[in-house]
């Protein structure tokens, strides 16, 4: 396939140098999603792990020149969730805060733990990452609170500080930066004198990288639509 990549970082970066080995053709390596930076640009697909603002540029093409869109940039608002799904409607759009199929069974895990005991235990999440992370907390502690609380019916607490009191019906999330880790996330439930801790740990960018070309085999021959690693996974479990 002919592939446009969007965000010229360590991400886009490893897209570029692995394009090759997963019989792909770039046809464009690009910081920004602007007009001037996809003229004259044909592709089958896109690969946009870069920064927010580029996501109104990438729908605009999109709209313009229909063609596959794998998503992994994080920190999206909920006005550019909204325009990614409504270009879903000309285009196949797969969006993941996080690429590694170890995550996917970590939220998949969450989402069975959390029902059996949020009764009896309290709930954390605690996120690492490098120290160029610009986001916190990372999308994907925010796809673990979301699985872990889909109906919000708990406070989230980001962080805490000064004399907060007792702990009341919340789920705190809490970010760590630092050094180049890639990424670890740890899922707490404390109970009286028990504690369970779910953790994924990526020990290299390159996992990501690869989950993205298996998300974009994923997508070859799907419809119009917008489609998450829920559907991917689903079709594997």
């Amino acid at each position: 396939m002919r592939i446009l990549i969007v965000g010229t970082g360590r991400m886009g970066t490893l897209f570029r140098q692995s394009a090759q080995e997963h019989q792909h053709e770039v046809v464009g390596f690009v910081e920004r999603a602007d007009a001037s930076s996809f003229e004259g640009i044909e592709c089958d697909a896109i690969i946009d792990f870069s920064h927010p603002n580029n996501i109104a540029g990438i729908c605009t093409y999109l709209n313009e020149h229909p063609s596959i869109l794998i998503c992994g940039t994080t920190g999206l608002t909920e006005k550019e969730t909204k325009m990614l799904k409504e270009t879903s409607k000309c285009c196949p759009i797969f969006y993941s805060a996080n690429y590694s199929y170890g995550v996917a069974i970590l939220r998949r895990l969450v989402e069975i733990a959390t029902p059996l005991l949020e009764e009896d235990f309290d709930m954390e999440i605690v996120e690492t990452h490098h120290n160029q992370k610009q986001d916190a907390p990372s999308g994907t502690a925010a796809m673990l609170l979301e699985a872990m609380d889909p109906k919000h019916a708990y406070k989230r607490v980001y962080q805490r500080e000064g004399f907060v009191g007792k702990r009341g019906k919340e789920i705190g999330v809490h970010s760590l930066r630092g050094g180049t880790i890639a990424g670890e996330h740890t899922v707490f439930y404390f109970g009286q004198d028990e504690t369970l801790k779910l953790t994924h740990t990526a020990t290299s960018r390159q996992i990501f990288v690869n989950g993205a070309w298996k998300a974009l085999r994923y997508m070859e021959k799907k419809p119009n639509g917008y489609y998450t690693m829920n559907e991917l996974i689903g079709e594997i479990i």
